[in-house]
């Protein structure tokens, strides 16, 4: 189910704006990789390019490919909504469609795809999803609440559940913690090593302690400065990002000396 993802010489626009700049890197299936770096450096850009999200800005394009189990994303004819069917997204803050059910929120991205649903089907895929974000134990007695009712490290793992019930291969997450506390936070980095028994996991972070501690693989980015685009610096094992990286400029940033 898993897909690897392979971005080679990658230029990301807004209108004429040039965000990031010649991205090139392989993610392996079954895997955690995070993206690091300052902000402004086009990290939460690629992410996005990785589903076609970033393309909800107008004049948003990019140049370059980006393969997902060997087909182009981009190419003619490609349906973003089918990209992003493959490619789920959890963002910053948790986001459950707050007039809907905890149940209604799972079934939403699959109703949204017209997948007719019996019922049967339709409370085992609840079951199955709460269950996949360690969240069935504690909302099985009350799936008809509203999903804004729970907490907001609850809420993070409904939208994490909503992700998955889709069947997608690949789960984007940009910052998925910075709105939550260090339990919720805890909670969520263990569903991150779970889930990417059958996912592809990208995250990124600005927590250079959940990197090292979540991920397999790091890439940072860095920016020359204002109004210059962000570019893919160095990419390696996380061990090797935060213990030995090559380029002085992540050392610098790893131990915290500047960003």
């Amino acid at each position: 189910m898993s897909k690897r993802i392979e971005v080679r010489d990658l230029n990301v626009y807004y209108s004429d704006f040039l965000a990031l700049e010649d991205v090139s890197l392989q993610i392996e299936p079954r895997s955690v990789t995070a993206f690091i770096g300052p902000s402004g450096c086009g990290k939460s850009t690629l992410l996005r390019t990785l589903n076609r999200m970033h393309e909800v800005v107008p004049g948003a394009h990019v140049e370059g490919e980006v393969l997902i189990g060997g087909n182009d994303v981009y190419a003619p004819g490609v349906d973003p909504v089918l990209v992003r069917r493959q490619v789920g997204m959890v963002f910053q803050r948790p986001n459950p469609f707050p007039t809907m059910s905890i149940r209604e929120n799972v079934l939403a991205g699959v109703k949204l795809n017209n997948h007719k649903i019996s019922k049967a089907d339709s409370d085992n895929l609840v079951e199955s999803s709460l269950k996949g974000a360690n969240l069935w134990e504690e909302v099985q007695d009350r799936l008809h609440k509203p999903g804004a009712s729970l907490s907001g490290g609850q809420q993070q793992r409904l939208c994490i559940a909503r992700a998955i019930a889709v069947s997608p291969e690949v789960v984007l997450m940009d910052e998925p913690c910075s709105a939550l506390d260090p339990i919720s936070t805890l909670a969520i980095e263990d569903l991150i090593e779970e889930l990417k028994q059958e996912y592809t996991i990208v995250i990124v972070t600005h927590n250079m302690q959940q990197a090292a501690r979540v991920s397999d693989k790091t890439a940072f980015f860095n920016i020359a400065g204002a109004g210059k685009p962000g570019k893919l610096i160095e990419y390696d094992d996380t061990d090797t990002i935060f213990s030995r990286p090559s380029v002085q400029a992540t050392e610098d940033y790893v131990s915290g000396r500047f960003g």
